[in-house]
């Protein structure tokens, strides 16, 4: 007679397993829950022999860093990743490309200007991939609605090659009562220089002189943005 304890029969049989992939995961959960290689393996959508798409993606990532490095690096270094063709690397591009065109959609031309942030973010956007110094601006009407948003000098930026008369004619041209100045660092780090401080005060004074307000400088680095108004240096 066998008095041992008789196993389950549901405890003896293997477990069920499903596939739970960055797809599935984002319909359960969201989007801003995904890691970087999550998101990334749902653009490329197929893996190839041997690796899935998320191990693709991952690979992607530890070659070029992270997804802002990924997604700006040149077509032909995309390509040459195992797992990575033509096509692929066609999706990455464009989808970098969506993301500033959103952010353009922010400060598009007759939009008031109401949120920093995003208008930081479309700074980010537009000047952070640069590998040189841009000086760029944002002219507004009375009422802070974008009439458009100019890049104005290249190169070293500092009080000798950027010339305020140049900024002012550009102003009138637009017939802008103010400006949002900005300008990167190419070494990531957003901290403003003295150069930068003397810049700004030479140009928001020889906008005053036409009554045209500077209402900030925005410096983007790798990672932040330094305002100018939020410092209280205007």
């Amino acid at each position: 007679m066998d008095t041992g304890t008789r196993p389950d029969r549901h405890q003896c049989s293997p477990p069920v397993t499903s596939h739970y992939g960055p797809r599935e995961r984002l319909l359960a959960e969201g989007a801003a829950v995904l890691s970087e290689a999550e998101l990334v393996a749902i653009l490329l959508r197929t893996g190839t022999q041997g690796l899935s798409a998320f191990d693709t993606a991952q690979a992607l990532l530890r070659r070029f860093g992270n997804v802002r490095t990924l997604l700006e690096a040149p077509l032909g270094a995309l390509e040459q990743q195992h797992g990575i063709g033509p096509v692929k690397a066609v999706h990455l591009k464009a989808t970098l490309e969506i993301a500033r065109r959103y952010l353009t959609t922010t400060v598009e031309r007759g939009k008031s200007l109401t949120s920093p942030e995003a208008t930081a973010q479309f700074l980010r956007a537009r000047l952070r991939p640069y590998s040189y110094e841009v000086f760029a601006a944002l002219f507004l009407d009375n009422r802070h609605r974008v009439i458009g948003f100019e890049e104005l000098f290249r190169g070293t930026i500092d009080a000798a090659s950027v010339y305020p008369r140049e900024v002012v004619k550009r102003a009138l041209d637009l017939h802008a009562a103010a400006l949002i100045f900005t300008h990167n660092h190419p070494s990531g780090v957003a901290e403003p220089s003295a150069s930068d401080k003397a810049l700004t005060q030479r140009l928001k004074a020889a906008l005053a002189l036409v009554d045209i307000r500077t209402l900030d400088h925005i410096v983007v680095g790798e990672h932040a943005t330094v305002s100018f108004a939020e410092r209280g240096w205007l």
